[in-house]
């Protein structure tokens, strides 16, 4: 297949891709933003720059009697007040200073560039490098992964797959399994974006456009699933705070967006795989195979896709591995007083360790070893079958080859984890989500144009805050109340958020996954870099923004509950 020339590359996203491409090698696009963040922090801090945290509270007024003197509470002694309400009987709101928040004084601009500044700078280092979140989930879960890679298994694994998965369906197959492995946080970064990979150059399809679909379905769909997620006991929190501004005996149900993410499940993965087959893989199919294009499937090829009598062999012997060790860790789970038995993790924490039912359950927590678990044995045991591990040495030795493959994730991470953190130093990632809110808040706009401006907002700051929790900390304190006041539940705020909070997670920098994604492309595109990246990806952002927004505004249109409590609309004493 001859390579692309210059000439024929005139669309929008090959010009994104040549401009991002241009820039320099991405470890070194941390660096420049790095040094952004610090030039800015010190610009903010002598120009004064400052944002104080607000939050919306009711307005109060002082009951009077008939002599127009305070009415006082028989046990405080203290003036009786009660809220002042508009023309329709509701309780007007007030944009007040949240002193609940930095010890209620406003966020400055810490200057990176003062002695202290630069203190941090250098000596956190080590500690941001060791502490980036995707770190030790790729490197502990490829040890894993790479052995059963390299011993074969993953490869006949994928043989077997498509016999079971008609090529037609492989796409939404991918996407769909992206939105899932959610169940798992975020363990689909790194599993599936290397299998997809494989799997689509296997059948001559490009591997980039395996990579698209599956990264969608893992990061762009990352808030939806058929099932309740960690997730939702988590944005339940954040909203419940939220909502007890206005209602103080309101609670927000972990199930409440659960009817809405069922049916997101199912469009996101249509929308994806239109997505897919329309504006991404046509794109990738004209491309040279150095440039992540499709490989010619040989003959040679094509008997190298059948399975092996020993293939086989090692396939029923590695599966069934895989699902003893399922089946232990289903009831490690299940049996009460077993390892993760989430009435065994309230009982008390365990030194050294985060506890799982702060915010998630005990399997969830583990799911990075159980991952290195569930694959490593499988591939020992198949590598033993088909005799390509004879030993501990050659054990030993393809899990070494996996990690010298995982040097250019190293190398990232180390520049990538410091600007992020710096980035949150600085406090200007605060600063901006906080006057993004007072904006919103001070806008007069209807229900529909507020959930549609509140997601885009949302999309907006999801390329400088990427932490979805961090996000909604900030957000759910003014946007909960301030839609409740209008009638919208904060059910349907969390739904909105988590909309917001997912399409761009695909383009933006701060994703920290982002640059494993960039390293298993390169693999099949030396030369691609961000801009590949980036306009590879635009397209699901694009689509998935519009359509899932579309989906929420006809959603409240037909009046449709989000889920098991899970109302649409406020009403005050329900």
């Amino acid at each position: 297949m001859a390579e692309a020339s210059p000439a024929r590359r005139k669309g929008l996203l090959d010009l994104i891709e040549w401009v991002g491409n241009k820039l320099p090698d991405p470890a070194f696009i941390f660096v420049f933003g790095a040094v952004l963040v610090m030039a800015l922090s010190a610009v903010g801090h002598f120009a004064g720059w400052s944002v104080q945290p607000k939050m919306l509270r009711p307005v109060v007024e002082t009951v009077l009697d008939d002599a127009g003197n305070p009415v006082l509470d028989a046990e405080s002694g203290l003036p009786v007040t009660r809220p002042v309400l508009d023309e329709q009987s509701r309780p007007v709101l007030e944009l007040v200073d949240d002193l609940s928040r930095n010890d209620g004084q406003p966020f400055r601009t810490r200057n990176l560039l003062s002695p202290d500044g630069l203190y941090y700078a250098i000596s956190s280092m080590v500690d941001n490098f060791v502490n980036f979140p995707p770190l030790g989930v790729v490197l502990v879960g490829m040890l894993g992964i790479g052995l059963a890679e390299r011993a074969g298994f993953i490869g006949a694994a994928l043989k077997a797959m498509m016999v079971v998965v008609p090529r037609q369906l492989l796409t939404p197959t991918m996407i769909f399994l992206g939105i899932m492995s959610s169940l798992g946080t975020d363990a689909g970064y790194v599993v599936l974006p290397p299998v997809a990979a494989a799997l689509y150059k296997s059948v001559g399809r490009s591997p980039l456009a395996g990579i698209a679909a599956v990264f969608a379905g893992v990061s762009a769909g990352f808030n939806a699933n058929l099932l309740v997620t960690s997730l939702d006991p988590l944005l339940a929190g954040f909203s419940t705070a939220g909502a007890q501004v206005i209602d103080p005996g309101y609670n927000v149900a972990p199930t409440c967006n659960w009817w809405f993410m069922i049916a997101s499940t199912i469009v996101i993965t249509g929308v994806g795989w239109i997505t897919s087959d329309l504006l991404v893989e046509p794109r990738y199919a004209r491309k040279a195979a150095a440039e992540g294009g499709p490989s010619p499937v040989t003959a040679e090829d094509a008997a190298a896709q059948r399975l092996r009598p020993e293939e086989i062999r090692g396939l029923f012997w590695a599966f069934g591995v895989l699902a003893a060790a399922t089946l232990l860790f289903v009831c490690f789970k299940l049996i009460p007083g077993w390892p993760f038995d989430d009435a065994r993790g309230r009982m008390g924490a365990i030194p050294g360790l985060s506890r799982a039912g702060d915010h998630f359950d005990r399997w969830v927590e583990a799911i990075v070893p159980l991952l290195f678990i569930l694959f490593l044995l499988p591939g020992i045991v198949y590598g033993v079958a088909v005799k390509t591990v004879r030993n501990s040495t050659d054990a030993a030795r393809l899990m070494v080859e996996s990690m010298a493959g995982m040097a250019p994730i190293i190398v990232l991470a180390f520049f990538a984890a410091q600007f992020i953190e710096y980035f949150k130093y600085s406090n200007l990632d605060k600063m901006l989500a906080y006057t993004g809110g007072e904006f919103l808040a001070g806008a007069n706009l209807s229900p529909s144009v507020l959930m549609v401006a509140f997601v885009l907002l949302t999309a907006v700051f999801n390329l400088f805050v990427g932490s979805m929790s961090a996000k909604y900390a900030m957000f759910a304190p003014i946007f909960v109340p301030m839609f409740m006041i209008i009638g919208i539940s904060p059910e349907l705020t969390q739904a909105a958020y988590r909309i917001g909070d997912s399409t761009t997670n695909i383009i933006t920098p701060l994703n920290a996954y982002l640059v494993i994604i960039l390293v298993v492309m390169q693999k099949y595109a030396p030369r691609a870099g961000m801009g590949s990246l980036i306009s590879m990806m635009l397209p699901y952002t694009i689509t998935f923004t519009i359509v899932w927004l579309a989906m929420l505004l006809l959603w409240m249109g037909a009046g449709f509950s989000l889920g098991p409590d899970g109302p649409l609309v406020y009403e005050a004493g329900h």
